[in-house]
């Protein structure tokens, strides 16, 4: 429901004392001389009455009625002798188009005649039942800088029951007839306050009753229908609405009663002419009025007069609202009225804007005041300024721990891997000697006996040193060990180990150490300012109005208005008036009140008004008292251009106020005493009217055709009601477009049944214009409707109170697209917002949100032990769950209903929240109860109560206080996550905000990530507001130090991001001169200035090197930056500075990744990976940090030639280049299989996809890591419809060499399989961490994780529900699938192709076996004399088929020749030669399709007998089929022909028996016991023995014995042609009970597979089951014997 948007009321201010002040003389200019006469009779005829107790409407008679005499013709109604006179002289029949758009545009027509006016307000019944009065009582106090006290108008509150009769937007109901009664209407008002609000909604029942009479309008039919005549004139339609519409034909007698007529309008602006003001808005002006001896002529006793009556500014002026140059004493306000402010708010603020200087010329305001009273903050960013002052006196600047100046090198908490007496060579610079002190120590040991051992050589007496007054710096950095932690846990010290690099530190004192971050007395006595220090901040949106560039927009509008007032030809001096009035609007955001388009009209009239009406206008106030005409004489009534242009000063002042306050809470605006009601008890349903949408683009207007809203209530992200879409609704124009709805929304659910933190979403959508044929999209007509925008408002405000009054909204969307907000923008789109005006109803009393009582009493924890079994195994199920997101609906509701059950079990409590059915406020209080009686938890686990699942303030608040149990470290990398986790908070002082502030006012790294992450968050302009706060926040608290470091990184970030542009921009020989010039400037910089690096603040830059700048030839041509480190202990400093590419991705993924990292260190495994750095300095540009002494893949392998993918030994050959011992190529062997091991978990659990061999990049020390992060949860690069990452993960052959030694596999790849199942399995204890991390980043924008459906790809990788065997047989399937993908290895080939620009394969349209490298003739081997198809063999590579052995005799040989062919490979020879011989007759092909197994010996036999016959008929045909190359190709030996034909030759002297030989080797065994059911994970073969020498195909077969009848047998997969096989591999025994176990013996056989003799065995052992425990896993290796073997 729209309202007037006052923060104003309507009060009567008694005063005794009389002031000079401007008399209300308007209607001087806007009355004529008819209606001036009809006044003078009225006075006459009517009794004045003195009534100063207040506005009270007598009930007794109709008699009583008394008002003032400027109140007499507020509305008038057409007496029907003067209607008739007027209507008959102008025959409606003959009128032509032309004549009535003539008749309409004559300034003399309907101005001849006054209209007789009633004695009391005329209401017509349509609109009356629109009203409602109820009293206005105050609350809260105005904000500072404002005048004085006022009050504002409030409509009434919901009713509980809606109508569904239609009303139209001019407030007509069709179901009230048209002209009621003659009878009067009485409305009763209350009479215990003279203050009342309105209106109500047309929807709403009215039922009339009381005193206050209602006059049918007297209005002939014959004025009717030349009011129809008119309204159908071209001139209306192009301005109005289409006849169509329902509203044009109700709406024309009814715009009469409602909108009375002036002398200073067009004659009938009053019927509506103007499609933006429907139904008619009555334009407000404001008089100013002298004090007057007889101050009760000013007080009516008609209660509507105290419409008219405010509380006066400190110069006690008396104001006068007026419609149209009428008094009015009815207040008719309509849904449309909503932006129709009162001016009045404006006088009272600003005394002097009417005044008059002595010589009669206008005293117009500069716009400086009033811009201070706008300026003035709300009262929710007052307390947020409050709570952060008290936040800054915890952290005094002579707090040294909380203040130290520097930086803090991060720890890392890590098992000690190398063991305990692990030690390294520390090197100590001491000031006073001239070379470093160099000593061996512990890594155990804390940073402080460090420091002691180095004192040792400096001083003789510890005793008499303060040990703690010294730290250790890092040479080369701005950054100390910290004293308290272990040397080896600091992440510094790691990175040395890791990368084998001498560990160098300087000893130093803090006095002596440099502390230019340290915050100051000064900086503690500066009060915060959170707009102060964001006026360098680079925005990404066009910028809000600020009051420099107001303020010169209003000197520029005094100015026109001051010369138009001074010269004789107003027309054009009106004119740049009124392009200075648009202009205000513009910068506005666009928005024009109604006031505003009243007030240019008139304007634009009244300097066109003849000047011959001055002395008409003069001489009705001739017969006035001299008294009244004393005090009018100010006002210069000469001048009707002044009188428009001071109305049109008020509507813009009004205006300045209302886009000031709109992002004020409701009690902002509030008056103190009004009473409150608790939500809880209210029963009225949710309501608001949509209004409008104001600053729509020209583009929009050509692209769309109508326009509709999605209106959504949401608490804990998901819909509280099914959504409401608004009616659809085109554009309007004035100054500016516009969509106005003017649109009632109401949402079925009761006040009392909404949650705190419900939140309204309204999302814009366009409907494309199907005809436009502008549109710049061709396929947009095929297109459904388009988002344009989403804003969200929370229904209570930061006190609890509901939202009430009108509110402008910014939605934002961008120039060139169509986004929603929170979504990426592409680059170069500016981002601008559009004004969404939403009228919420403004009640008598506030409805306020209540806290429930929480029962503190000790809820009794129920014992889960005492549950039934069934009942209990559901509960734990459930509770071992890895997070919420897999909860089913049955699932929470048990859940829930358990939750006493759970107090065992803390970390389940955000899967008991997350299942509360509803969070209402009657079921608030157990909740509580529930939660503050909950064990705490774990900071990573009450993370996830920071997620949009949970917005309860209670809940988060409480999260908050677990979180503080965090260190700074860890924070430090969670802070994207809390970044975004503001976006879910309701308010901007929050728990959540409170400590992000105070950590980082405790640690300086924390407050320069906070700096960049906050920045970069303002891209996100549906929260950039938010975010701005906080980073001003920051800012204002961080001291100046901290802060003009933090602006000259800024600065640094901007100059070469300019650079960078230049670059990428300059064509491809004039780049490196470009970058060489354009580096100057930032040479420059670094003159003045040594500034911190963005990505890391302890290295300090103090210039550029130049000569070795260069930039990176990839697509976005990043820049290579050097710079000289100030530290002249330091290295040169060398990063990558990109544009054109999104670097939040990339943040991400390295995040988890260094997350992973440390998770590994923290169980003590060190995969040794490459953790580098990764910033976005703002959208679409970001700095990284580069890895020395490294190469891509692809640099590596092309140095081999564009085929050095397919090789195997390009990494293992490099390596040895920089690693020439057999000692270094050794320890980079071992680096490369633990960071491959890493790399391949943490890329297949992220789902990181176009891995190619430009993005994977090797250290010469062995360490391989992966760079651009551009694919990730498993969005793979599609190659066409294909897609390009077929493997789990990038593992090739030419690795597998490195990890091997060679080309066997060897124990080192068994040692990379445990590394990576490892791995795997720690962080899939992790799921629930890695998935709340995700979640929190929902809202950030990235394309690639956009909702809860994208972290299904994580939660499958992870396999959260299997067991740690099962995922290690799942892993090592991964492993060998990788390995065996020949995808991977063609895309490193396609992609060195495209980076050589190498065009084209050679084809050969010749069909050619796929099985044979070459073809060959018989020519060259010899005609065939005899074939046939000899036997088979059972084979197991890959998996088990049969091969056929083909006997080959050829002319000239005696013995015959063997070779092996598979039923495929024949078929593949048929095909093959039915297209090169398409027009012969080819024998027929044996039937490929069996009916039940097809690998079984039976199959075969029946085959062979086919595929003979076959070869027979084949060699028969023609010698052209017979002999050709195809066919001796099939025929030639392969190199597994030559192999095997030893064997051959002997296969009919029988099956082979094992040949017995020497037994070697071990096996490596997982067994264990659960469920029933007995494990054996076969995983591990190592040092197997054969006794020709040759590399085995080992497999492994077990029996449970006793076993007669071998129903135990178990067996694994086939591993080729090697000695050490990895099976991982799991072998299952169900329905064991462990005392039927405890009497078997568990007998393993590790045996050959050979393709045509009997698998021969390589060792076994036999395990009595008794001897093992059962109870728990056991894992062991065990040596193989020469035991029997079933």
């Amino acid at each position: 429901m729209a309202q007037i948007s006052s923060n104003r009321g309507f009060k009567e201010c008694p005063s005794s004392h009389p002031e000079p002040t401007r008399a209300k003389d308007v209607d001087k200019e806007e009355a004529l001389q008819m209606e001036a006469e009809a006044l003078a009779k009225l006075q006459k005829d009517r009794q004045v009455t003195d009534n100063q107790r207040g506005f009270e409407l007598s009930s007794s008679t109709r008699k009583k009625a008394q008002v003032y005499n400027k109140q007499d013709y507020d509305l008038m109604v057409f007496p029907e002798s003067d209607s008739q006179k007027r209507a008959l002289d102008i025959d409606v029949e003959k009128l032509t188009q032309a004549e009535l758009e003539k008749l309409l545009l004559d300034d003399s027509f309907e101005t001849r005649k006054t209209p007789v006016l009633p004695a009391t307000p005329v209401l017509s019944p349509s609109f009356s039942a629109q009203l409602y009065f109820r009293p206005t009582i105050q609350r809260g106090q105005w904000p500072p800088g404002l005048s004085g006290p006022s009050t504002y108008t409030l409509p009434s509150i919901y009713p509980s029951t809606y109508s569904k009769q239609a009303a139209f937007q001019n407030g007509f109901n069709p179901r009230m007839p048209t002209f009621p009664s003659t009878e009067p209407i009485y409305l009763s008002l209350p009479g215990q306050s003279p203050y009342f609000s309105y209106p109500l909604t047309p929807a709403t029942p009215f039922h009339p009753q009381g005193s206050l009479p209602i006059y049918r309008p007297v209005v002939s039919p014959d004025m009717a229908k030349l009011f129809d005549k008119i309204a159908s004139t071209s001139e209306f339609l192009k301005n109005g609405k289409a006849r169509t519409d329902l509203e044009i034909t109700d709406s024309k007698v009814s715009s009469l009663q409602v909108s009375p007529k002036s002398e200073d309008i067009s004659k009938f602006d009053w019927l509506d002419l103007d499609p933006l003001s429907k139904p008619k808005v009555d334009n407000v002006e404001v008089l100013d009025h002298e004090e007057e001896k007889n101050i009760s002529s000013l007080l009516a006793k008609d209660p509507w007069d105290a419409v008219l009556l405010e509380e006066r500014s400190p110069a006690n002026r008396h104001l006068e609202r007026k419609v149209n140059g009428k008094s009015l004493s009815v207040a008719t306000v309509t849904r449309s009225q909503s932006l129709n402010i009162r001016t009045t708010q404006l006088a009272k603020a600003q005394g002097h804007i009417f005044q008059k200087d002595p010589n009669g010329t206008s005293n117009l305001p500069t716009g400086s005041s009033l811009l201070q009273e706008v300026e003035v903050q709300n009262e929710e960013m007052a307390a947020f300024c409050r709570s952060i002052t008290k936040l800054k006196t915890k952290f005094p600047y002579t707090n040294h721990r909380t203040n130290p100046g520097y930086l803090l090198s991060p720890v890392t908490a890590q098992r000690n891997i190398c063991g305990e007496n692990a030690s390294v060579k520390v090197s100590i610079e001491i000031e006073g000697f001239q070379l470093p002190v160099t000593f061996t120590c512990d890594v155990s040991s804390t940073v402080e006996i460090i420091i002691m051992q180095a004192l040792c050589w400096v001083h003789d007496d510890l005793n008499q040193v303060d040990v703690g007054s010294y730290v250790l710096k890092v040479c080369g950095q701005e950054e100390v060990l910290q004293n308290n932690h272990c040397l080896g846990s600091h992440e510094h010290i790691q990175n040395c180990r890791k990368w084998d690099t001498e560990i160098r530190l300087q000893l130093l004192t803090f006095s002596a150490m440099c502390q230019n971050l340290a915050r100051t007395a000064e900086d503690d006595e500066t009060p915060v300012d959170l707009n102060k220090h964001l006026y360098q901040i680079e925005k990404p949106y066009k910028e809000a109005m600020t009051r420099h560039l107001v303020e010169e927009l209003l000197d520029s509008y005094h100015n026109q208005v001051e010369l138009a007032l001074q010269i004789e030809n107003q027309h054009r001096a009106v004119d740049q008036v009124i392009k200075a009035v648009r202009k205000i609007c513009s910068a506005l955001d666009g928005v024009e009140t109604l006031a505003i388009t009243e007030s240019v009209k008139k304007l634009k009239r009244a300097v066109n008004l003849p000047r011959s009406k001055t002395a008409d206008v003069t001489s009705l106030f001739g017969e006035e008292d001299t008294s009244k005409k004393s005090t009018r004489g100010s006002l210069n009534p000469e001048n009707p251009v002044q009188v428009s242009i001071n109305q049109l000063t008020a509507a813009i002042y009004d205006l300045l106020r209302l886009h000031a306050n709109s992002g004020r809470s409701p009690t902002d605006c509030a008056q103190s005493s009004k009473s409150a009601k608790e939500a809880w008890t209210t029963t009225e349903q949710l309501q608001f009217t949509i209004f409008a949408a104001h600053g729509i683009s020209s583009n929009w207007v050509s692209n769309y055709e109508k326009y509709y809203l999605i209106c959504s209530l949401s608490h804990n992200g998901k819909d509280l009601f099914k959504p409401i879409q608004s009616k659809k609704v085109g554009t309007y124009k004035n100054f500016f477009y516009l969509i106005k709805w003017d649109e009632l929304i109401i949402f079925p659910i009761q006040i009392s049944q909404l949650p705190l933190e419900s939140l309204l979403h309204l999302t814009l959508f366009g409907i494309l214009n199907q005809s436009s044929g502008s549109s710049p999209d061709s396929n947009k007509q095929r297109k459904g409707p388009e988002a344009l925008g989403k804003v969200s408002l929370p229904l209570f405000d930061f006190k609890r109170f509901l939202t009430c009054g009108t509110k402008l909204l910014y939605l934002w969307t961008s120039s060139h697209t169509n986004s929603v907000p929170g979504t990426v923008t592409k680059k170069g789109y500016v981002m601008e917002r559009i004004v969404l005006q939403v009228d919420f109803p403004s009640p008598a009393f506030d409805v306020i949100y209540t806290t429930p009582q929480v029962d503190r009493s000790i809820i009794q924890q129920h014992n889960l032990e005492t549950l039934e079994n069934d009942m209990k195994g559901k509960l734990l199920d459930i509770l071992h769950k890895d997070s919420s997101l897999g909860l089913s609906k049955e699932d929470k509701a048990f859940l829930w209903e358990k939750r006493y059950y759970c107090f065992k079990h803390p970390n389940c409590l955000p899967k008991i929240l997350a299942s509360a059915p509803n969070w209402k406020w009657v079921n608030l209080a157990k909740t509580y109860s529930l939660l503050h009686q909950w064990p705490p938890l774990y900071p990573l686990i009450a993370l996830e109560l920071l997620d949009s699942k949970f917005a309860d303030q209670e809940v988060r608040s409480l999260a908050v206080t677990w979180i503080e149990a965090i260190s700074d470290d860890e924070l430090t990398d969670l802070l994207p996550q809390f970044v975004q986790a503001l976006k879910y908070e309701i308010y901007l002082n929050s728990p959540l905000v409170q400590f992000l502030l105070s950590r980082a006012l405790g640690n300086i790294q924390i407050a320069h990530n906070l700096y960049w992450l906050l920045k970069d968050a303002l891209h996100d302009v549906q929260f950039s507001t938010r975010y701005e706060h906080v980073l001003g926040a920051l800012l204002s608290v961080g001291g100046k130090r901290l802060r003009e470091e933090l602006l000259k990184q800024t600065k640094l970030v901007q100059l070469l991001g300019g650079v960078a542009e230049k670059v990428r921009q300059a064509s491809g020989s004039a780049r490196q001169v470009v970058l060489q010039r354009s580096m100057e400037r930032v040479q420059s910089f670094f003159q003045k200035n040594k500034c911190r690096l963005p990505l890391k603040p302890s290295l300090v830059a103090k210039e550029l090197n130049i000569k070795s700048c260069s930039f990176f030839s990839s697509n976005a041509v990043p820049l290579k930056v050097t710079m000289v480190n100030a530290d002249p202990m330091g290295e040169e400093i060398n990063v990558m500075f990109k544009v054109g590419e999104d670097l939040r991705q990339d943040m991400l993924a390295l995040q988890m990744i260094k997350i992973m990292d440390k998770i590994w260190l923290k169980e003590g495994l060190d995969l040794r990976m490459v953790i580098f750095k990764c910033l976005s300095t703002g959208r679409d540009r970001g700095m990284v940090e580069l890895v020395p002494a490294s190469d891509t893949l692809r640099k590596i392998q092309v140095e081999y030639g564009v085929t050095g993918s397919f090789k195997d030994k390009p990494l293992a050959e490099w390596l040895r280049k920089y690693n020439p011992s057999e000692e270094e190529y050794e320890k980079a062997s071992e680096n490369f299989i633990y960071s491959c091991a890493g790399c391949c978990v943490a890329t297949y659990v992220l789902g990181i996809c176009d891995r190619h061999n430009d993005n994977i990049m090797l250290r010469s020390t062995g360490h391989m890591f992966h760079i651009d992060f551009g694919k990730f949860l498993g969005h793979a690069q599609m190659f066409g419809s294909f897609k390009r990452d077929r493997a789990p993960f990038v593992l090739t052959s030419d690795m597998a060499y490195v990890i091997n030694g060679g080309e066997k596999p060897t124990i080192r790849f068994q040692l990379f399989v445990d590394l990576c199942c490892q791995a795997y399995n720690l962080i899939r204890k992790q799921t629930n961490l890695f998935l709340n991390l995700l979640s929190l980043m929902i809202p950030s924008g990235l394309p690639e994780l956009t909702s809860i459906q994208d972290l299904k790809y994580v939660r499958d990788a992870l396999q959260p529900q299997t067991t740690d065997a099962e995922a290690t047989i799942f892993f090592t399937r991964l492993i060998e699938s990788s390995l065996g993908s020949i995808a991977t290895k063609f895309n490193f080939f396609i992609h060195n192709l495209a980076q050589l620009r190498f065009s084209g394969l050679p084809s050969n349209d010749e069909p050619i076996l796929s099985f044979s490298p070459k073809t060959y003739s018989f020519r060259q081997d010899g005609r065939i004399k005899e074939v046939s198809v000899f036997t088979y063999h059972k084979k197991y590579n890959p998996d088990k088929h049969y091969i056929y052995v083909v006997r080959i005799l050829r002319e000239g040989q005696i013995e015959p020749s063997f070779v092996f062919r598979t039923f495929d490979e024949f078929q593949e020879l048929h095909n093959k030669l039915s297209i090169i011989f398409p027009l012969w007759k080819l024998p027929g092909f044996p039937n490929r399709m069996v009916l039940g197994r097809t690998h079984i010996k039976d199959v075969a036999a029946k085959r062979k007998i086919e595929l003979n016959s076959y070869l027979q008929s084949l060699m028969n045909a023609s010698t052209d089929v017979a002999e050709c190359d195809l066919v001796c190709t099939f025929f030639h030996p392969l190199l597994r022909d030559e192999k095997a034909e030893g064997i051959a030759r002997s296969a009919d002297a029988g099956s082979f028996s094992p040949t017995p030989g020497q037994i070697g080797g071990a096996v490596k065994l997982s067994i264990s016991y659960r469920n029933g059911t007995l494990f054996i994970m076969v995983m591990h073969i190592k040092d197997l023995v054969t006794e020709d020498g040759a590399d085995p195909n080992p497999y492994v077969k077990t029996y449970l014995l006793p076993d007669n009848h071998k129903t135990s047998k178990r067996k694994t997969k086939i591993s080729r042609k090697t000695r050490n096989p990895t099976f991982n591999e799991m072998l299952v025994y169900s329905g064991y009970s462990k005392e039927t176990l405890r009497q078997r013996e568990l007998q393993l056989s590790v045996l050959s597979a050979e393709s045509l003799r009997e698998n021969f065995f390589l060792g076994g052992v036999t395990l009595p089951l008794k001897d093992f425990n059962l109870s728990k896993e056991t894992v062991k290796w065990y040596q193989l014997t020469a035991a029997t073997y079933l």
